[in-house]
C-alpha cells in the first residue's frame, strides 16, 4: 500500500473540499491512499464533540478510536474503501447499564455492516435500472458476491413486506412464466420446486392514461387455484380496488377472477386473440397441404412459400406480397379454405385497428356471429373458443382498450435479467431481484 496522502486541512479544521468530494455527511477526510490493487483507502472521522450517553445522556468521556473497513461505492473506475475512525465513549454515570459505546451513524452505514450506505443503494440501482448482475457490481467494489448480496437483502425483504406497494392498482394483469427447466423436487427435498411461477403485474394508468407496468408479486405454480390464493392474501381492499383484469386464455386464471374480482371486468389479451386467429390459418395450411399432396410444405409448393405472408397483416402487404397471395390461392381449388381462413384472421386483426371503439365492438360481434358456422372447421372451432370467451373478448373494446401487453413486457424484462444472472437456484432471491427490477419494491 502506498504512503497516505494527508489531507489539506485548513488551518484549525479539516479540509472543505475533501470532505465535499467524498461526501460522507459528519465525516471528515485526514488521509487518502492507494492500495496494491489500484483502488483507493479514505480515511474519515466525526469533530471532536460533547456527546452524551445514549441511555442516560450523561456526558460520555472521549476514549479513544476504533478503526472500521467499509467497502464504498467506486469513484473514478477504482474500489474504495472507507477507513472510519470511530470515537469510543465511556459513561461516567456508575449505575448506567451501558459503560461504553462506539459512535453510530445509519447515513454512513449500519452498525455491523460490511458496505456504506451508499454502497448498498448504488448495488441496488445498478442492478435496477442498469441491468447489472450481482457478479457484475461486486467486481467493481472489489469484494465478493455474497459481501454484496447479504448487505442490499434486508433492505429488498423490508420493500416486500410494506404492504402499500399493493395500494392504488386498479388494472390487474396475471401471466406464468418458466423460471427454471430442472426436475420439479420439492424444495424440501433439495429440489425448486415448480417449474413455473405466476406472476401479477399492475398495469393502471397514469393520468395521461399511459400504462407503465409494475410487477407486484411471483409466486410458485401455474393455476386457478395459486392465482385464487393470492388474491385472498391480498384483502378485500385491494380486490374492491380493482377495475379491470387482464388476462390469456386460461380457464384457471379466469375462474380466479371470477370468484375473488366479482366487480372487476375481465378482458382477454388482444394479442392472444390474434395469436389465435394466426394459428387457425397455419392449421388450416398445414391440413390442405396434406391433402392435396399427401406431404409436408416444401421449397416449390405454392401454400409453403406464403406460409410468412399468411401471418402478415394486410395493410402491411406489398403489391408484390399480394401478388403471390393470390398465385398461390389460385393455383388449387382446394387453396380456397386457406384464403378463407386468411381473411377471418385478419378480419379479427381488425377488430383492433378501428377508428373507434364502438367500430371495433362491431366487427367483433360480426367475428362473434358469422365465425361458427363457417364451413372450415378450424375457423369454426376458433368461432367457439370466442363465444366461450364473448365477454372477455369484448371487454377490450369497453376499457379503452386494456390489455396484458404490460405483462408480456414485464416477462420479457425477466428473461433478459436471469440470463445476465445465468439462472438462479434460489427461488427468494429470483423472486426478489425480480421484483426489484420490475418496480415491485418501493425503494
Amino acid at each position: 500500500m502506498s504512503e497516505p496522502t494527508l489531507c489539506c486541512r485548513a488551518p484549525g479544521g479539516y479540509c472543505d473540499r475533501c470532505d465535499l468530494l467524498v461526501g460522507l455527511d459528519g465525516l471528515h477526510v485526514t488521509a487518502v491512499e492507494r492500495d496494491d490493487g489500484g483502488g483507493l483507502t479514505v480515511t474519515v472521522e466525526s469533530a471532536p464533540a460533547p456527546t452524551g450517553c445514549r441511555s442516560c445522556g450523561v456526558v460520555a468521556h472521549a476514549h479513544g478510536r476504533v478503526e472500521v473497513r467499509l467497502v464504498d461505492a467506486p469513484a473514478m473506475g477504482r474500489p474504495v474503501r472507507i477507513r472510519w475512525r470511530k470515537r469510543r465513549w465511556l459513561c461516567p454515570e456508575p449505575t448506567c447499564r451501558i459503560r461504553s459505546f462506539v459512535e453510530q451513524d445509519e447515513r454512513v452505514a449500519a452498525p455491523r455492516a460490511k458496505l456504506t450506505t451508499r454502497a448498498c443503494w448504488w448495488v441496488i440501482e445498478q442492478i435496477r435500472r442498469e441491468h447489472a448482475s450481482v457478479n457484475g457490481v461486486r467486481r467493481q467494489l472489489g469484494t465478493g458476491w455474497r459481501t454484496v448480496w447479504e448487505a442490499i437483502l434486508p433492505r429488498l425483504e423490508a420493500a416486500d413486506v410494506d404492504a402499500s406497494r399493493f395500494d392504488g392498482v386498479a388494472i390487474l394483469g396475471v401471466d406464468e412464466h418458466v423460471w427454471h427447466h430442472v426436475s420439479t423436487k420439492p424444495i424440501e427435498d433439495g429440489g425448486r420446486g415448480p417449474k413455473e411461477l405466476t406472476g401479477m403485474v399492475d398495469l393502471t394508468r397514469d393520468a395521461n392514461g399511459h400504462t407503465r407496468a409494475r410487477l407486484l408479486d411471483l409466486v410458485p405454480g401455474r393455476s386457478g387455484e395459486t392465482y385464487r390464493g393470492w388474491l385472498e392474501q391480498r384483502g378485500e381492499t385491494f380486490k374492491a380496488g380493482v377495475e379491470i383484469a387482464t388476462l390469456d386464455p386460461f380457464h384457471g386464471y379466469k375462474n380466479a377472477i371470477d370468484d375473488q374480482l366479482q366487480d372487476a371486468r375481465s378482458v382477454l389479451d388482444a394479442f392472444h386473440v390474434v395469436k389465435l386467429a394466426t394459428q387457425v390459418v397455419d392449421d388450416v395450411r398445414r391440413r390442405v397441404q396434406q391433402d392435396t399432396t399427401g406431404h409436408r410444405g416444401r421449397r416449390d409448393d405454392p401454400l409453403y412459400r406464403i406460409r410468412n405472408i399468411l401471418r402478415a397483416g394486410e395493410e402491411n402487404l406489398t403489391d408484390r406480397q399480394r401478388a403471390r397471395l393470390e398465385t398461390a390461392f389460385t393455383a388449387h381449388e382446394e387453396h380456397l379454405e386457406v384464403e378463407l381462413a386468411w381473411r377471418c384472421a385478419q378480419q379479427v386483426r381488425s377488430c383492433y385497428h378501428q377508428d373507434t371503439p364502438t367500430a371495433g365492438r362491431a366487427v367483433a360481434e360480426k367475428v362473434l356471429a358469422s365465425f361458427i358456422s363457417c364451413p372450415v372447421r378450424e375457423v369454426a372451432r376458433l368461432g367457439r373458443t370466442l363465444k366461450q370467451w364473448r365477454s372477455e373478448f369484448l371487454g377490450y373494446f369497453d376499457t379503452n382498450g386494456a390489455s396484458n401487453g404490460g405483462t408480456e413486457a414485464m416477462n420479457g424484462l425477466i428473461e433478459l435479467h436471469r440470463r445476465i444472472a445465468r439462472g438462479f437456484r434460489n427461488r427468494n432471491n429470483y423472486r426478489l431481484r425480480m421484483l426489484l427490477i420490475g418496480g415491485g419494491l418501493l425503494l
